[in-house]
């Protein structure tokens, strides 16, 4: 049995930095460490894929060295990881990027582009409808990092830059992942704490709608002044900024607190932002004039033309309604089946599908047993035999599961990947064409699988060793201020995991217990660790690089994509987290009546 130890050197702070110190090597090569290309030219950072095995050396280092894990534990715990991985978050990244491949293919996505241009052809609008609004639907059907994938995808396409879309779509899924994929997040938050479902769902949707106003601006804000654009550019589009935003928040209001939609908080409030934001473009609403990309306005300088005024109508779309929505069918099935496979009493029947084949047996000197349809690996050298210890966990928590379920039909990348395999056969794909699909996507995500497959692994390999408690322990000792840090421990969750869900399971407990050594509110506190993960998303490795993967379709630009997008994002990602710890500040000691109360058990 390993009983974790938060403070092995005797030291605190000495402690700290030594559990921080794979995060920080991690951090140095990604986005520091100088390099010059075969050209000669001077860069910061290095590939990827390097990057995440330096972190990962140094983690090995630090604990098996300094807190005394057992290697052959440290190497269980780094392969659950990977494997934990593919399953839960590469499978999905594949099938959506097969299905994306398919549309490219079959020039389908050609009349998609065209639908949206036609709302408007103002990119400032763009940016709204498909980083912030549509980005929310697939956020709320899918999760872990689809929404990037595919909305990014989509802006390349309309002709926005890689990193542009890379940016501004990790900037934009961040109010709608708390609630991702069916809402999966404030399940297990609510698991892992003990506290009620709904009030922690009531509770985050008294805090991310303030972020749902802010959030559409902030895009404008970032795009227009990437593109050398002016403030005053920035703020003439301030009518559908508010209307996109407030839209969201409102429903994310009071979908987040009814029994019957709180699961599917995203859903309903990405569907109706769409349609009041497209509606208001449509018949309301435009800007006098119509924001270009820098290489468009260049274009039309080099012309003679004057900035376009904005015509309402647009041109007429050169596609019918009819070809308009069979090319939207593809994405019409991936959310339809994402949410089905979202939905619990589906999850259960595939689970039990195969339930009469069983079988019990041991890999690697460890159990390996369950039904074909939910077969189940315990890891060896880990399943229970890793304690966490107080304040952490409760004094009589029972030893860490490390049990690797392999819920092949139930997981979400089946769906997404079934979903893939029925656009297919929707859009009539030659056998020519599933061919060169299958190998486009598998040579497009070659890197990305390698670098998510080591992050993931480290991210397991802190959680099994006890470094991430050290760190999050850090934390635990504002004292009145803890709710403001309550955010940031979240924030540091999702970073070292890449999943709101896996940063509540992570510090979950960990709120509660401080919540109540200080005397706060632990509904508060519990649900501002997912509140300020969802700041932490658009920072973690795997998350840039599945907005790599779709964005860039150089493969030696994709490997070094990751530092320049991850400096991009930094300072938003820590202001993010500061206004969310400000909400929970203000919430706890002014605004009080914010605070649920849960219902009498």
């Amino acid at each position: 049995m390993y009983h974790q130890n938060y403070n092995p050197t005797g030291s605190a702070f000495l402690s700290t930095v030594l559990a921080a110190v794979p995060i920080l090597v991690l951090l140095y090569f990604i986005a520091l460490h100088p390099h010059r290309d075969k050209q000669g030219m001077k860069h910061l950072g290095i590939s990827a894929p390097y990057a995440a095995f330096y972190g990962v050396i140094a983690a090995f280092v630090i604990v098996c060295i300094v807190f005394s894990m057992p290697v052959v534990s440290a190497i269980s715990a780094f392969s659950l990881g990977v494997l934990s991985g593919f399953l839960g978050i590469i499978w999905i990244i594949l099938g959506a990027m097969f299905l994306y491949t398919m549309t490219v293919i079959t020039g389908k996505f050609e009349i998609v582009k065209e639908s949206i241009i036609n709302i408007s052809h103002d990119r400032r609008l763009q940016v709204l409808l498909i980083a912030f609004s549509f980005g929310a639907i697939i956020e709320g059907t899918s999760g872990f990092g689809t929404p990037v994938a595919i909305a990014g995808a989509v802006m390349v396409g309309l002709g926005f830059s890689p990193f542009q879309a890379a940016v501004l779509n990790l900037l934009a899924n961040t109010a709608p992942v708390a609630y991702g994929a069916i809402g999966t997040p404030i399940v297990v938050l609510s698991q892992v704490s003990g506290l009620d479902q709904l009030t922690l769902s009531t509770m985050v949707g008294h805090q991310l709608p303030w972020v749902s106003l802010l959030v559409p601006f902030w895009l404008i804000a970032v795009f227009v002044k990437m593109e050398g654009g002016t403030w005053k550019e920035v703020f003439e589009v301030w009518p559908a900024a508010l209307v996109s935003g407030a839209s969201f928040a409102l429903m994310q209001y009071f979908a987040s607190g009814t029994a019957e939609f709180h699961l599917m908080t995203d859903v309903v409030a990405g569907v109706f932002s769409v349609v009041c934001t497209a509606l208001f473009l449509r018949f309301v609403w435009h800007p006098k004039t119509r924001f270009l990309l820098k290489s468009e306005r260049a274009a039309a300088a080099a012309a003679g033309a004057a900035a376009a005024p904005h015509d309402r109508s647009g041109p007429a779309n050169p596609y019918s309604l009819g070809q308009t929505a069979y090319a939207w069918l593809p994405w019409a099935i991936l959310i339809g089946a994402c949410a089905l496979w979202g939905a619990p009493e589906w999850k259960k029947t595939l689970n039990g599908l195969f339930a009469g084949v069983k079988f019990d047996t041991t890999l690697l000197g460890s159990k390996f047993n369950g039904t074909l349809s939910l077969p189940g690996w315990d890891m060896p050298a880990l399943h229970n035999l890793v304690q966490r210890m107080p304040p952490v966990a409760p004094v009589n928590a029972k030893p860490e599961g490390a049990r690797f379920v392999i819920n092949w039909l139930s997981a979400a990348g089946t769906g997404v990947f079934v979903a893939a395999l029925l656009s297919g056969f929707v859009l009539r794909l030659s056998a020519a064409q599933w061919k060169e699909a299958t190998i486009r996507t598998l040579h497009r995500m070659k890197i990305p699988v390698l670098v998510i497959g080591q992050v993931l692994g480290l991210g397991f390999l802190t959680r099994y060793s006890g470094t991430d408690a050290v760190l999050g322990l850090a934390f635990t000792s504002a004292g009145v201020m803890y709710p403001f840090f309550a955010a940031y421990l979240g924030w540091l969750g999702v970073f070292l995991t890449g999943s709101d869900t896996a940063s509540n399971a992570l510090f979950g407990s960990l709120q509660r217990i401080t919540a109540q050594q200080l005397n706060l509110n632990p509904i508060l506190t519990v649900a501002t660790n997912s509140t300020g993960g969802v700041m932490g998303k658009m920072i973690d490795a795997q998350s840039i690089m599945v907005a790599c993967a779709a964005c860039y379709d150089d493969p030696k630009e994709r490997a070094h994509a990751l530092g320049p997008i991850f400096r991009r994002v930094w300072w938003h990602s820590v202001a993010g987290a500061a206004v969310i710890g400000l909400i929970a500040l203000l919430q706890a000691y002014v605004f009080t009546g914010a605070i649920p109360v849960p219902p009498i058990k």
